[in-house]
């Protein structure tokens, strides 16, 4: 027997100190890694702020006073979208705490990793319709990740450990975390938690995929002639950029993402098709519904991507990788079910992979990367040029040219799409309100982008109705001197709106014109301090995008815009991808040899059409 003549060390103990709720919760914070915080001050929430007062003066820790809650919240989405770090916000009690309501769903629809503290009266006024009392607990239970109310500062420190682990693990999402006043004010002997200390019963998220699955899946992939990657936001959450790319290459597999994954595969690459969906590229609509294997990568079966859900991907076996296990299968039962996170699921295809030496038939894919080819000569994204007025697509263009590795936001409606359509993005540069379209997002998100990330270039493209939303963040902009970039694609409309107007409801534009009423965005930008530009004329749009990207500070461009256009390729509601309204028309020699004719409805079709865009019949 042979002893050992190691030291056992006692546990080492940390010595309590009297500390105030509002100190651990700010500590706590520090030692999660939080270096700025977006909020507004109010009476319920000012212990919290007395003690973010001193921390501030430490250097520990940076506040940015946003104009209003909804700011804060979009704020600390677009940090956390280009970090993929946690995003924090502070809203007081009552119409503070609701104020944030809007951004919590915004990130709860787009998966996005952010803890949302709210003051609340004191504890024994809860439920006494107290003074700015609002069951903000209640209100979001729906539209968080997870939430609580501290009742105790002793558990201030695990809470706040706890909140960091359930919003950045597994599916990320937003916590709340709301604080009755009086737990702020109250003393108690202190200890800190530290990230990491805190195991949570029960939540233990699944993050390698089933061995005997992903056998399967690679079979499936191996049998397929007409494969199709198709990626979403949760590509980008896992930072899987580079295994997709390398399974992409291995098997020739075209790719395809969502409006969430774009940035998720390199755009510039040959087997990139671009978006998919109502407002994606014909070529990746066309190649979803001729695919025999469909690959889905952090991805939901959303309705914008699927069009008719029957109709989607019909000819296609699917597998499935997601790691929150209520999107498989929620909308498409897959023949491949693997629950785990998405870099590692892909690490482990891959090694197998190389394991059986796949792919064992080279160039198995040419035919179908050729289909898809000509699909992109026939049916590309078009910039119209010929208008006398500048078109929306070719300001987009432009600033994608003078800065290709920006970090794009953007608000919702056409402007977003065109965006989509027309910007390559890099992994977390594309930050966009997919799920719950939120318009307001994209300034107030630009904006914690730029905070988290000062040395790097952060564009936000908006629409004048959208930026009408959330303007007063311009006083943000201006009172910290953060340097975003906001162009407006002004045209006077709800753009989308009146898009779906005039196409389905008899060009009755009701409530959706915004000229009457519009402010000078250059002079209103003035008034709060900020750089205020117009652009309207083709020939001077290059030289003054160069002179905004220059300007040192923040900048608003107002860039007036044809009124009338609309966003296509568009697939219509209730019909499938392949049924696409205002696709460019293939040169005229190629439609009069390869022109033919509905069986149904006698419409003529280009015979590279697999679907009658006026009926849906198969061709």
């Amino acid at each position: 027997m042979v002893s050992s003549t190691r030291t056992i060390k006692p546990p080492l103990t940390v010595t309590p100190e009297r500390r105030t709720g509002a100190y651990a919760l700010i500590d706590s914070l520090c030692r999660h890694g939080v270096t700025h915080i977006f909020g507004y001050p109010g009476g319920a929430i000012l212990p919290i702020y007395d003690e973010l007062y001193r921390a501030e003066g430490l250097g520990d820790i940076k506040h940015i006073l946003v104009r209003h809650e909804q700011g804060a919240a979009h704020a600390a989405d677009g940090y956390a979208r280009a970090t993929g770090k946690v995003g924090v916000c502070f809203g007081t009690s009552g119409p503070g705490a609701t104020n944030l309501v809007t951004g919590i769903a915004t990130a709860q629809m787009d998966s996005i990793p952010m803890v949302a503290i709210t003051g609340q009266v004191p504890r024994a006024a809860i439920g006494s319709d107290a003074f700015q009392e609002t069951d903000i607990y209640g209100i979001t239970l729906p539209i968080v990740k997870h939430s609580y109310v501290v009742r105790n500062p002793r558990d201030m420190a695990r809470i706040v450990a706890e909140a960091f682990n359930i919003a950045s693990s597994g599916r990320p999402g937003p916590v709340l975390i709301d604080v009755p006043k009086d737990v702020g004010q109250e003393e108690f002997d202190y200890v800190p938690v530290n990230p990491g200390e805190v195991k949570l019963a029960g939540y233990r998220p699944t993050v390698k995929g089933n061995p005997r699955k992903l056998n399967a899946a690679l079979d499936l992939i191996e049998e397929s002639k007409r494969p199709l990657l198709y990626v979403g936001g949760g590509a980008i959450a896992a930072n899987a950029h580079a295994q997709i790319q390398e399974l992409a290459e291995r098997f020739q597999i075209p790719v395809t993402t969502t409006l969430m994954g774009l940035g998720a595969f390199d755009e510039h690459h040959s087997l990139s098709v671009g978006m998919l969906g109502m407002h994606g590229t014909a070529y990746a609509n066309f190649a979803v519904t001729e695919c025999d294997l469909l690959i889905a990568v952090g991805a939901r079966f959303d309705d914008r991507v699927t069009g008719k859900l029957d109709e989607f991907a019909s000819r296609a076996k699917v597998i499935h990788i997601d790691i929150d296990p209520a999107e498989v299968g929620k909308n498409r039962r897959p023949e491949v079910p693997i629950v785990g996170d998405v870099g590692l699921v892909l690490e482990q295809l891959l090694e197998r992979a190389k394991e059986l030496e796949l792919p064992l038939k080279q160039g198995r894919t040419q035919d179908w990367l050729q289909r898809i080819e000509r699909w992109r000569s026939d049916y590309p994204l078009v910039v119209p040029r010929h208008q006398p007025t500048l078109s929306p697509q070719e300001v987009i263009v432009e600033l994608g040219r003078q800065a290709p590795c920006g970090y794009y936001t953007t608000d919702v409606g056409q402007h977003q799409m065109w965006a989509a359509q027309f910007l390559k993005n890099g992994p977390r540069r594309w930050i966009s309100s997919a799920g719950l379209g939120t318009m307001g997002f994209g300034m107030p998100a630009a904006m914690g982008a730029k905070v988290a990330l000062p040395d790097e270039q952060v564009i936000c493209i908006s629409g004048d109705a959208s930026f009408q939303m959330n303007l007063q963040e311009l006083g943000t902009l201006a009172q910290y001197n953060i340097k975003v970039k906001t162009v407006i694609i002004n045209n006077g409309w709800q753009g989308m709106v009146r898009q779906w107007q005039q196409a389905f409801y008899g060009e009755r534009y009701s409530s959706s014109n915004m000229q009457a009423g519009m402010p000078d965005f250059e002079l209103l930008a003035k008034a709060y301090g900020v750089k205020g530009m117009v652009i309207s004329d083709r020939a001077e749009l290059a030289d003054k995008i160069a002179e905004m990207l220059a300007y040192d500070g923040p900048v608003l461009a107002d860039v007036k815009v044809t009124k009338d256009e609309n966003c296509y390729p568009m697939v219509a509601p209730g019909k499938s991808n392949a049924q696409m309204i205002g696709l460019p028309e293939k040169n005229k020699l190629a439609q009069a040899i390869e022109l033919i004719y509905c069986s149904n409805c006698g419409a003529k079709n280009p015979a590279i059409n697999h679907f009658c865009p006026e009926c849906g019949t198969k061709l």
